[in-house]
């Protein structure tokens, strides 16, 4: 009796311990995520809108086919990097992913930001030194902190009718992805 208690009690820490080791090294070893197919699509330093996706089509983001998309690569291991542009006034997001595919940060026009759109991204080090006083942003700049220097910002817009569609994804073209003016 004891000794299958023993045994019962030893799967159980095994089959416990092959889980967590599954569970914590199975997304590292992913060799199509989110980041790598993101990186595929955008080039650092340049905002690239997405193209429509059709309903029923092919969808390897999984994009929702009603909105349309920019995406912007930076590499923060030179400097800061931002964001700028105007979007219209239709509901917009924009998000922080790593190359994981994780969200590091993300926020609408919805909490208050309006029409512009001025993220500035920086890593540990580049927020210590603007909290030193050592970069100089300008005020309004919506600051964001990452853990890693190669990050994707994603800009979703919804055209408020289908035959706005390009020209929000134009507006959305017109967005400013660069190293951050210091």
């Amino acid at each position: 009796m004891v000794r299958t208690l023993l045994y019962m009690f030893g799967g159980l820490l095994l089959g416990l311990a092959i889980h967590l080791v599954v569970i914590l090294l199975l997304p590292g070893l992913a060799s199509n995520t989110v980041g790598v197919q993101l990186a595929a699509v955008g080039q650092v330093n340049k905002v690239v809108t997405l193209d429509p996706v059709a309903p029923g089509g092919p969808n390897p983001l999984r994009l929702d086919p009603e909105l349309a998309y920019a995406v912007c690569r930076l590499d923060l291991s030179k400097g800061p990097g931002e964001l700028t542009g105007t979007l219209p006034l239709s509901y917009w997001s924009v998000s922080v992913y790593d190359r994981a595919g994780t969200v590091l940060y993300s926020t609408t026009n919805r909490d208050g930001i309006g029409q512009t759109l001025d993220l500035g991204v920086f890593d540990a080090a580049q927020t210590r030194l603007l909290a030193e006083q050592k970069i100089d942003v300008d005020a309004g700049l919506l600051i964001v902190e990452t853990r890693t220097d190669d990050i994707f910002v994603v800009v979703k817009l919804e055209p408020s009718q289908p035959a706005t569609r390009d020209r929000y994804a134009a507006q959305l073209g017109r967005l400013a992805c660069r190293p951050l003016k210091t």
